[in-house]
Parts: C-alpha cells; structure tokens; sequence
C-alpha cells in the first residue's frame, strides 16, 4: 500500500466518518471502495445525458428516410464511381 495525504471539507469528512461506523470498516477502506466506484462510472451517462440522447433519437429515427434498398445501393454505386474517377483524373 502507499500513503497519501488529501484535503477534505468537514462535510466530506463527516460523511465518510458516519460510512466507515455503519460498514465498521476503517475510513482507508471508505475511500478506496468510493474511488474504485467512481472509476467504474466514470464514461458513463448520467441520468440527464441518457434522457437527452433518447430524445434526439426519437426526433431522428422518423426522419430517416425509408427507400428501397436497392435503391439505395444504387445511389452508393453512383458515389463510389463518381470518387473513382475524380481520383483517376489527378
């Protein structure tokens, strides 16, 4: 293990004093398992980040335009082509 010395507010502090008397686990122990937590969460959205993300999709997905797929094959077909042969031309 390594020793290291942080700062904290008196309620931080209060708060991992009440946690570490509930678990009857030492305040070291507190602050590990919070910091292995913290770490697991962190990339994930909150509850505000997902709400907002689901509703920009259900505003997208009815404006995706439903067409033939064969249609739409064509049109890559037509773009690939048209890339090819400005490449030819340099």
């Amino acid at each position: 293990m390594v020793k290291v010395t942080f700062s904290f507010d008196e309620e931080t502090v209060e708060r991992l004093r009440q946690a570490a008397a509930r678990l009857r686990k030492p305040k070291s122990y507190v602050v590990r398992q919070a910091v292995r937590d913290y770490a697991e969460r962190i990339g994930n959205l909150s509850e505000e980040e997902r709400r907002y993300l689901l509703d920009v999709f259900d505003r997208l997905v009815p404006a995706i335009p439903s067409r033939p797929a064969s249609e739409v094959e064509a049109e890559i077909a037509d773009l690939r082509a048209a890339r090819r042969r400005a490449s030819r031309r340099r």
